[in-house]
């Protein structure tokens, strides 16, 4: 078959590849191809907000990885969702808007990644948001972005108030907006959707574009390998319907296919550690021995207890409950199913002495069980669990090819807790949620708790509880970071690889320090720039630009 030409070739239709399909199609002169490993996005599970407990676990469209052991960790392993569909993870997740806190983003710029600081941001998360929220009932919206972010305040489980009561109690601050001007709080998350559904970035960034004759998309096929002349990057071998094609690129090969197989497709390339290249059999083009170093993600334990009060297990389980809330959202767009679970939570500092906030807090309405292999399980007796996760641990890992085989998962090495630092976390983290713990109103609610009490544990039982029962929230960063040279990182601060042409990383994977909650927010402005970069370097270089 013969090659196909494209101005650009975006490898990944996730979070991020699908803002970059929007910016580089929008002014109609470049051609770009979108190719995606997964499929169709049209899904009542996905496009249903409540519906992600149902995609935790389905490998139609989700990767379904799991890590090698954790030796912190007791040993264990842990699974890692990742979406696998046009969307990405945005399709699969938890909903939860949250941009981060100014000093992450400064502290990229203070480590390289220069033109990354909070002030320079700020704007590209402002105009890539549309807020939502009701007011008296009736629906009002600030801003023209194209990612709708709602204000789910409204319509969040009663329950939740008495967590607020309580944050209050225990001296904490809240916020009624993480992503305003008091984003150190507890508070109600704001989260991804538009008038009920899901707003993933294909429904905000791709969908609109789909219609330009310049955007190609190529769904369910597995890119390969990049293709080079030397070492500039000149297109893509990815596989389709069983038969391999090549894919050329004029201007540039953009890889957007996240913080795992990211690192994975440009180590099948040939850049990456010569030393692991070799050793699975690949041709070494480029000895860079940070790709897929460098790997950052936030761990968090649950507590959970019995209620006193009715909480979210009461609408969820009884048979009767979910006909009605059905019948609710099918006739209002409105109620349980147009919201997530993580419905409470916010940034709290842990202690007088923190110059920052250093926890973000969960306070979800619901207890479920989440066994080895099985979906999430709401319970049947009314309950809520409490959460904590250290904000910006200081350990890393890796990710790394398995094999040369392009359908081989990679082998992801957390690395967690390897640092003193993040083991003080650890204490100080479930320390800050005792005093929460401890506040009238939770011992009002609190009927019994399902594992020992965190109130009365000691600091090394504290630490050894959560090496035994903590795990990922799911916000794998880093892996392909920028920085100032290939010593230290992947990309320069303009997403380029170091030391090879026309070929950028934009995803996740170039955060050079993990933010401190939840990651598709700044993944989707990291995007939103990285498209900025590109139109002008290409402007620069005598191209169209908008």
């Amino acid at each position: 078959m013969a090659s196909m030409e494209f101005d650009f070739i975006v490898v990944g239709a996730g979070s991020a590849g699908c803002v970059l399909a929007d910016r580089l199609t929008r002014c109609g002169r470049h051609s770009v191809l979108l190719v995606e490993a997964g499929g169709s996005d049209r899904k009542l599970k996905i496009r249903v907000p409540i519906g992600y407990g149902f995609t935790f676990m389905d490998p139609s469209v989700n990767w379904c990885y799991d890590t090698e052991p954790d030796p912190e960790l007791n040993g264990r392993s842990a699974y890692w969702p990742r979406g696998k569909v046009i969307g990405g993870s945005s399709s699969i997740n938890a909903m939860v808007y949250c941009r981060g806190l100014p000093h992450d983003f400064d502290d990229w710029a203070e480590s390289g990644a220069e033109g990354w600081n909070w002030d320079k941001v700020r704007p590209v998360f402002e105009r890539t948001e549309t807020k939502a929220r009701r007011r008296d009932g009736r629906l009002e919206t600030t801003g023209n972005g194209p990612l709708w972010v709602t204000d789910e305040a409204d319509q969040a489980h009663p329950v939740t108030e008495r967590f607020i009561h309580a944050a209050s109690e225990a001296g904490w601050p809240t916020t009624t907006d993480l992503n305003g001007a008091q984003k150190e709080g507890l508070g109600i998350f704001h989260n991804t959707t538009r008038k009920g559904w899901r707003c993933s970035a294909s429904d905000a960034f791709l969908r609109p574009a789909l219609g330009r004759g310049n955007l190609a998309v190529i769904s369910s096929a597995v890119v390969e390998r990049i293709l080079f002349d030397g070492n500039q990057a000149t297109g893509i071998a990815y596989r389709h319907d069983g038969v391999t094609h090549n894919a050329m690129a004029r201007r540039e090969v953009i890889v957007s296919s996240g913080a795992v197989n990211s690192p994975k497709l440009l180590q099948l390339s040939g850049l990456g550690p010569a030393a692991r290249l070799k050793d699975k059999g690949i041709e070494v083009r480029a000895d860079l021995p940070e790709i897929g170093g460098g790997l950052q993600d936030h761990l968090a334990i649950n507590y959970y207890y019995e209620a006193t009060v009715p909480t979210l297990n009461n609408r969820l389980q009884p048979w009767p409950s979910r006909v009605t809330a059905a019948l609710q959202y099918a006739l209002t767009r409105r109620g349980m199913l147009s919201l997530g679970i993580n419905q409470c939570g916010g940034f709290i500092r842990s202690s007088a002495q923190a110059t920052r906030a250093d926890m973000q807090i969960y306070c979800n309405p619901a207890t479920y069980s989440t066994g080895s292999g099985t979906a999430p399980q709401i319970d049947p007796e009314p309950g809520f669990l409490l959460s904590f996760q250290p904000c910006r641990p200081t350990s890393r890992g890796r990710i790394d090819i398995a094999s040369d085989d392009p359908r081989a998962p990679p082998k992801i090495s957390p690395n967690s807790l390897t640092t003193n630092e993040d083991r003080d976390a650890v204490i100080r983290g479930a320390r800050l949620l005792g005093e929460l713990i401890k506040t009238p109103t939770m011992a009002k609610i609190i009927k019994s708790t399902r594992q020992p009490d965190p109130t009365s544990m000691s600091d090394s039982d504290l630490l050894a509880d959560f090496k035994q029962r903590a795990s990922t929230v799911y916000h794998p960063t880093c892996t392909c970071r920028m920085g100032t040279d290939a010593a230290n990182s992947v990309l320069d601060a303009r997403l380029r690889v170091h030391g090879m042409d026309r070929l950028r990383v934009i995803d996740a994977s170039a955060f050079p320090n993990v933010t401190s909650g939840n990651t598709n927010a700044p993944t989707i402005m990291l995007a939103q720039r990285g498209a900025d970069v590109i139109l002008e370097d290409t402007a620069a270089a005598g191209g169209p630009v908008q």
